[in-house]
């Protein structure tokens, strides 16, 4: 239907129904009203404007009681109107306004809001709204004279309490609307009265009178709740920031008139009447210091995003507009504005740079402005406030780290980085002052501080660094780096808020002055030397400008930092990684005392030799050995174990971020990092061979680092070109292992991540590292099996054996009967044959065909035919092999339970690395044997488990060459050992899988029939297994030695499938075989008719998977 435009049409057409709402004032005849007024264009609507308001008002004005649902539609229809037209009538505006506020108050306490439904209060709030936004012309403007302050006043009340006391966030964020919108201060779509600069001067005075009120309850609603919703307080915020920024407006209080004394007329109203003097500017200032530094407290940190970014905008206009009136609060809105330079918002970072941007520009245009002799005092003020900010901050940095919440840290980190950043290259100005580097450097140091108190890093080891890590990448050792644990604080953000601290000093900051402050720091005292260390790695970083944000916040974006050079960051390098890898800092003690058993192991890497070294005299050139000075941690008091604890981590601690700091070196360096890996490379690859797992990990991480920064590829490109001078090191210190004890684990760490290239090189160490053995093996031959086990492992994996296993190729392949048609003709025709010739008959004849010469084989080389037997040399790999070998087997019987296992390790690689070579292999085996069958049978337990892993990797080589010695010195042993075990495990409950015993049993039986089937043992050695493993098939044995017995007989079938058939149908057998004809006998067998036992269930899972029964 097309709108009414005619004014007369429309009056007729609306007539009847607003003299029927004015009779009847009921909900139908409203909403009849609201109807037929949507059909009404706005212009005709404009000029029935106040026909079509009285009788909605009439309806508001009947005394007594209404319903809610009548207001409401009333609120909405009145709302259609003022949307849709123009208030032109100052008594319009005013009695309205009175109007919707007595349906918003109490009746018996027009104060406070009225008990009534929700959606009558949005209706009335929405109505409202649209009656400010209809007001037209000058009209509005009367709403801020003086003798409207009563009826202002009842109205901001009002919407306030509402704003503060509803339970909806609709309604709250509805009142606080109509609230900035009656100061003409409203920032939604619509067009709205841009008020002149002496209106603004009039509404500001009048608002005057509220400002303590506004912004006390304003501020309750901010710092209010968090269940309210983001909504509400941005709305809260943006109210209090733009009511404060026309009242305190220094536009407004530099050209306001002298305080002229109010008209009699007003009466009483004069007393609500503010005179916005000095007096009163400065009071005020102080009080809104005290509201604004709640708020900034509550919202600088609050977890939505848009609460953070109206915070700016709050910064930003109070900075814009009332910095001189406003003046103590200053330094309170920059400190909110730079915490917000580094907020995880984009959005909010951006519209901080531009705020921070504009701040600088007015203080620069502010300078210029004024005359010469102000213009110096007046360019360092924001400066000066800046650095002064700073100072304090630096000052009260610590408490705050000690008393506040990790949120309330990571804001006061932002600012202070937000500081540094505004500075920009004035923070070596800055620095320059004693006061400021050193309250700012001792911040960081009691900030920083670790937490050195776990005992688990003492106690994690790396004895188990395997050779496959050499083919890892960097991610394998960062993933598993320990986190650093702080005294202060345990967010992640805030560590990397304080590093990005360091970085920016170093980017600004004077890299000389910042390096000898800081190296100073670190020799002064112990207590600073991690948190100095963590620093200085950062400055390097920053100063060669990585993870820096180098976007121009700065107070003077148009000057360029003081860039380090390449030459000055690399004499700062040089002079940082002296201190760290000097005596005292870098050979710390990081383990204490080991236990007894191995306590003469560990002479050479013991807490007390580390001291000795330590303060010996390098100038004594005479004496071979170091004297051994007691350790401190030999028996420890109860009292002095956390001491001990603290004093190890902290040694840990601090290695690790001085291998973290070479890394940091490297990456800024780059290549030109490359010459100084002459004296640091061998240092980290001291630590890479550490025992103690953090240093190692750290170690690592920083090859890695160091490799990518050099330009090296991997670890092993890294090692093979810095091989030369490395292997040099390494031969010196073998001839001074006294004074050297790392040597060896540098030739470890060397030969895990290097490959074959590095072979002829490092045979000569080799020989030093055999020759040192043989001169001291009582006191270094757990070292030194270490690093012979590595190196025997390297080999393995370097020169993988070629030839199969001895003896497997000349063992007829048995296959199970199952697999083949049986021909009964042919068996009963060869078991005749065998039958005879036990018997003696037909001899003669098979000696004749056994006598037939066979043909003469062709000489592939006839030249070599008649000359002399000349023996090949053996490859570099093997007869390093053979002479590891050869020391190995004296150490086998080492009173050292430690040195034993080490020893068995080695020897077992060294029997793989040399099987491919038989002439070699089989002379050797036969020299260990002696020392081996001991380990096997009379050692502890741990040497037996090991010793045998031997015995079947020797198996695996040597194949039958070890039958008969295995058949009659070690298989009576094991197989009485496991039948003895059998009664005690089969009634062990879960906690006998952790003993020894079990452990011992399980490898034994997993190796036991391979064992076998490679001997190729005969008939009664296999009964003698069989009869052993038997007892393992029970289900009352744990399922991995169950597991383990099956795998002895899958063994056992494949030597000899027919025995071990019957021998598992006398124990369970499920067919009666019946025989096909009646002249043969019926089989009989133990296990047939048998009921189900412990034994059924794995004695017929063999059947089924060997013997293919169903």
């Amino acid at each position: 239907m097309a709108e009414i435009s005619d004014p007369k049409i429309a009056f007729a057409y609306l007539r009847p129904t607003c003299v029927l709402l004015t009779r009847e004032p009921t909900v139908t005849n409203v909403e009849l009203l609201s109807a037929q007024l949507k059909e009404v264009n706005d212009a005709t609507l404009q000029q029935l404007q106040e026909y079509v308001l009285f009788p909605l008002r009439f309806v508001l004005k009947v005394p007594g009681p209404k319903k809610d649902k009548l207001v409401q539609a009333v609120a909405e229809a009145i709302s259609y109107v003022l949307e849709n037209t123009c208030v032109q009538r100052w008594d319009t505006l005013h009695d309205l306004l009175s109007e919707l506020c007595l349906c918003l108050c109490c009746p018996t306490d027009p104060g406070k809001p009225a008990d009534t439904s929700e959606e009558l209060k949005t209706a009335v709030l929405r109505c409202l709204d649209a009656l400010l936004h209809a007001a037209y012309g000058d009209i509005v403007f009367k709403l801020f004279e003086p003798v409207m302050l009563a009826g202002l006043g009842a109205a901001i009340s009002l919407l306030l309490a509402i704003g503060e006391k509803e339970k909806s966030r609709d309604i709250q964020a509805a009142a606080l609307k109509c609230l900035q919108t009656l100061t003409l201060q409203c920032d939604c779509t619509q067009e709205h009265i841009v008020p002149s600069s002496e209106e603004r001067c009039i509404i500001g005075s009048t608002m005057a009178s509220f400002l303590p009120g506004i912004t006390v309850a304003v501020a309750r609603i901010i710092t209010g709740d968090l269940r309210q919703g983001h909504a509400v307080t941005v709305r809260a915020i943006k109210v209090w920031s733009r009511t404060v920024g026309l009242v305190m407006e220094d536009a407004q209080l530099q050209a306001s008139e002298p305080c002229k004394t109010p008209s009699p007329d007003l009466g009483r109203i004069g007393q609500l009447l503010v005179h916005r003097t000095e007096s009163w500017v400065k009071s005020t200032a102080g009080k809104l210091f005290v509201l604004l530094r709640k708020i900034v407290s509550c919202t600088s940190a609050h977890q939505h995003w848009t609460v953070r970014l109206e915070m700016v905008e709050l910064d930003d206009h109070l900075l814009a507009r009332c910095s001189q009136s406003l003046g103590e609060c200053v330094g309170l809105l920059l400190e909110a504005l730079v915490g917000a330079i580094n907020d995880e918002e984009p959005r909010v970072r951006k519209r901080c740079e531009v705020a921070l941007r504009a701040v600088s520009q007015r203080n620069q245009s502010c300078s210029r402005s004024c005359d010469t002799s102000k213009s110096s005092s007046s360019a360092q003020t924001f400066t000066d406030v800046l650095s002064e900010n700073l100072h304090v901050l630096a000052t009260s940095l610590p408490r705050l780290m000690r008393t506040t919440d990790d949120q309330k840290k990571l804001f006061v980190l932002n600012v202070f980085l937000g500081y540094l950043k505004v500075l920009g290259p004035l923070v070596s100005v800055v620095l320059n002052s004693a006061a400021h580097l050193e309250r700012i450097s001792k911040a960081l140091m009691q900030v920083l501080e670790l937490d050195v108190m776990d005992v688990r890093i003492v106690e994690e080891r790396s004895y188990a660094a395997s050779i496959e890590t050499s083919s890892g990448s960097h991610d394998s050792y960062t993933a598993h780096i320990q986190r650093k644990h702080f005294l202060y604080f345990t967010d992640e953000k805030i560590f990397s808020v304080l590093m990005e601290i360091c970085r920016t000093l170093g980017y600004y900051g004077n890299m000389y002055l910042l390096t000898d402050h800081f190296l100073d720091l670190y020799q002064m005292s112990s207590a600073y030397r991690k948190q100095a260390a963590m620093v200085l790695n950062e400055i390097v970083r920053g100063s060669a400008g990585i993870a820096v944000a180098t976007e121009t916040h700065g107070l003077e974006s148009q000057v360029w930092r003081h860039s380090a050079t390449q030459e000055d960051l690399k004499m700062a390098v040089v002079s940082i990684m002296e201190e760290y890898t000097s005596l005292k800092n870098w050979h710390l003690i990081t383990v204490g005392e080991e236990m007894d058993r191995d306590r003469e192991d560990q002479q050479l890497l013991s807490p007390s030799r580390l001291v000795s070294i330590s303060n010996s005299n390098a100038s004594n050139t005479n004496a071979n050995s170091l004297q051994v000075i007691p350790s401190t941690f030999a028996s420890p008091s109860p009292s002095s174990s956390t001491s001990t604890i603290h004093h190890l981590n902290s040694n840990i601690w601090q290695l690790c971020i001085q291998l973290e700091g070479i890394a940091c070196f490297a990456q800024a360096l780059g290549r030109d990092f490359r010459p100084l890996l002459m004296t640091s490379l061998y240092p980290v690859l001291e630590k890479a061979g550490e025992e103690t797992l953090l240093v190692s990990q750290a170690a690592l991480g920083t090859m890695w680092d160091v490799s990518k920064a050099c330009g090296y590829h991997s670890l092993k490109e890294l090692i093979n070109e810095n091989s030369d001078y490395l292997l040099n090191d390494i031969s010196l210190n073998l001839q001074r292992l006294s004074q050297h004890p790392q040597a060896p684990r540098v030739l470890t760490v060397m030969l895990t991540h290097s490959d074959c290239s590095l072979l002829p090189l490092v045979e000569d160490i080799v020989q030093d590292v055999l020759m040192a053995l043989d001169l001291s093996y009582d006191n270094t031959a757990a070292l030194f099996c270490s690093v012979l086990h590595t190196l025997m492992a390297a080999l393995a994996r370097w020169f993988p054996s070629s030839c199969g296993r001895v003896g497997e190729s000349a063992r007829p392949k048995q296959t199970s009967t199952h697999k083949e048609v049986l021909n009964i003709r042919q068996f009963l025709l060869d078991y005749r044959k065998q039958k005879e010739l036990a018997e003696g008959i037909g001899i003669e004849e098979d000696d004749t065909k056994g006598l037939e010469v066979p043909p003469p084989i062709e000489c592939e080389d006839v030249k070599d035919i008649g000359g002399p037997d000349v023996k090949a040399e053996l490859p570099s790999h093997l007869r390093i092999t053979k002479e590891v070998m050869e020391r190995c087997i004296h150490l086998l019987s080492n009173p050292s339970l430690r040195v034993r296992l080490k020893v068995l390790d080695v020897l077992e690689l060294c029997v793989r690395v040399l099987s491919e070579k038989e002439n070699e292999m089989l002379p050797m085996a036969h020299r260990c044997w002696p020392a081996l069958l001991q380990r096997l049978t009379a050692d502890d337990p741990l040497a037996v488990l090991r010793a045998f892993r031997m015995l079947c990797t020797l198996g695996e080589t040597c194949g039958d060459f070890l039958r008969r010695r295995v058949s009659k010195e070690v298989l009576p042993k094991l197989s009485s050992s496991l039948a003895r075990q059998a009664p005690t495990s089969a009634k062990a409950g879960p906690v006998y899988t952790h003993t020894l015993v079990y452990k011992l049993q399980l490898a034994v039986l997993q190796g036991l029939g391979s064992l076998s089937q490679r001997l190729d043992l005969g008939e009664a050695d296999l009964d003698t297994v069989c009869e052993a493993s038997l007892p393992y098939l029970s289900c009352r044995q744990p399922i991995r030695l169950q597991e383990a017995s099956l795998s002895v007989f899958r063994h056992l079938i494949q030597v000899d499938p027919d025995a071990f058939w019957f021998t598992l149908n006398e124990l369970h057998c499920p067919f009666s075989y019946i025989p096909p004809d009646s002249d043969l006998q019926p089989v009989q067998m133990n296990g047939m008719g048998r009921p189900r036992d412990e034994y059924s269930d794995n004695v017929l899972k063999l059947l089924r998977e060997e013997f293919g029964l169903s």
